[in-house]
């Protein structure tokens, strides 16, 4: 594909292979993440977007393939290698070998999972409102490991390190980014649940 698959094609690849509802937020919520992250460095954000939109693609249906049967889904689909190789770059040291290079490959390793942490950190709350979400909380809620005990919070750690900014500077990003579609993620509070 020599242009750039636009976010309706992405949208309707994603749907094609997965049917989760919790798996299409998370989707929703990394895209939301990774277009802050490109405005605030100056980049595509329709490219990082999609790229955040597509990184779990393979998962539901192919899980124990993460990542390469996304590869193969992709190749296929005739997406460009840079996308293809950002995606693979998100499961790097689990699932694949492919180190997160770029800037906007470092930025989706270290904000899929912390979108899990957010999320929960949200759900537990009383108000169920992201508007009220503080770094604060959420590094609390970081110390306790029997809290959103499947969230890698090292990955999350070793992402912020690679980006070289403090891990409350990733957490308080992904909070703002994720403020951005907090209907769409049911994150607004008690009245939309």
């Amino acid at each position: 594909m020599t242009n750039a698959p636009s976010r309706h094609q992405a949208l309707q690849l994603f749907k094609e292979y997965n049917k989760s509802e919790s798996l299409y937020r998370h989707g929703l919520a990394v895209e939301a993440v990774m277009r802050h992250f490109a405005r605030k460095y100056d980049e595509d954000e329709d490219k990082w977007g999609i790229i955040g939109l597509v990184h779990d693609l393979d998962y539901e249906m192919y899980p124990d393939e993460h990542c390469h049967k996304t590869e193969a889904i992709l190749k296929e689909a005739d997406w460009s290698e840079e996308y293809i190789r950002a995606v693979m770059s998100h499961g790097w040291g689990i699932c694949t070998d492919v180190e997160p290079l770029e800037t906007m490959e470092k930025v989706l390793y270290a904000c899929d999972e912390l979108t899990g942490l957010v999320t929960t950190a949200v759900l537990v709350r009383p108000d169920k409102s992201i508007h009220s979400l503080t770094v604060k909380s959420v590094k609390k809620r970081w110390k306790d490991k029997r809290f959103a005990a499947k969230v890698d919070r090292s990955i999350i750690a070793r992402g912020a390190e690679m980006l070289d900014i403090p891990v409350e500077e990733l957490i308080e990003e992904t909070i703002k980014g994720m403020q951005t579609i907090a209907v769409s993620l049911g994150l607004d509070g008690i009245e939309s649940n």
